[in-house]
């Protein structure tokens, strides 16, 4: 049999609710040719199985597999098993609380045909604000993610992540150039994947619409909370980490004496500004007593 056009990793842990629904939204996709690597980080493998027994169609049971981890491992060593045993030309990370509209794969493999010199296509995200009540999920409000951007620019990601993984098709043949996911990094590792990305070679959004939907959970905690919330000290940290490991690769190969002239220069412009707001506070009270006192007279 030959291989299917896209692999879809999916990785889970104890979290029946949100895997059935992402199975949901895997099968019900429009395009057919995939297979779905479903990663079990240390869960009960009963109940992921049971699930996928109880898909009602023969073939989507079929084109599935379940890798079983006896302990978990974490997010990206699981992302990495789900890789490693990918078949498909193309490859997407399907988080198990994340969901498509039934046309993204169908949009996103047509787009990268079409385009056999991009390496990957972003489709537009739309956030799903969302709570649990009575065992169904309940959607609050929807919004675009990064509606201003006009493309997933390399600029605006380095700063922060514009792109999670559910909205992100890429070619298989990247992990060849550059590695897999960093398992150093239990939080942030899509935002350091699209980093060395973008650094080969521009991406593209799929159109306007959104495709994609990044389900999130306000004040939601355990194994319900996203990881934006649930392990905020861990993405600031490690945000730093890249960072530093970064600048001190650059300044190896460059030394330090740009990043200690620009240091300076950003820290003195922070002063300056700091400084005309301070002075423009003072000008304003400065006449709103002068326009109190002719008030009097």
């Amino acid at each position: 049999m030959s291989a299917p056009r896209v692999s879809i990793v999916v990785r889970t842990k104890d979290r029946p609710d949100f895997l059935e629904r992402a199975l949901s939204s895997i099968t019900g996709q429009s395009f057919a040719d995939w297979e779905a690597i479903i990663v079990n980080d240390g869960g009960n493998p009963a109940k992921v199985a049971a699930l996928v027994a109880g898909l009602p169609r023969a073939t989507d049971r079929d084109r599935m597999r379940i890798i079983d981890h006896e302990e978990s491992r974490g997010r990206w060593v699981s992302a990495n098993a789900g890789v490693l045993a990918a078949t498909g030309e193309f490859l997407v990370l399907h988080d198990d609380d994340d969901s498509w509209h039934r046309d993204f794969l169908a949009r996103a493999v047509e787009y990268l045909d079409a385009h056999a010199d991009r390496q990957g296509v972003v489709s537009r995200i739309e956030i799903v604000w969302e709570h649990e009540e009575n065992g169904r999920f309940v959607v609050d409000e929807r919004e675009e993610f990064q509606a201003q951007l006009t493309a997933p620019l390399l600029t605006d990601t380095l700063l922060f992540n514009r792109y999670v993984p559910i909205g992100f098709l890429y070619r298989r043949s990247l992990h060849a150039e550059i590695g897999l996911y960093d398992e150093k990094l239990p939080v942030v590792g899509d935002w350091d994947f699209n980093l060395k990305v973008l650094s080969r070679g521009p991406l593209e959004y799929l159109g306007d619409e959104p495709l994609a939907y990044w389900h999130q959970r306000r004040g939601a905690t355990g194994d319900s909370a996203n990881s934006v919330a649930g392990a905020r000290s861990d993405h600031a940290k490690y945000d730093a980490s890249i960072r530093d490991e970064a600048l001190r690769s650059w300044v190896e190969d460059n030394g330090s004496g740009l990043v200690l002239y620009l240091t300076k220069f950003i820290d003195q412009r922070f002063v300056d500004v700091e400084n005309g707001i301070r002075a423009e506070i003072v000008a304003s009270s400065f006449w709103r007593r002068v326009l109190r006192r002719v008030r009097r007279r």
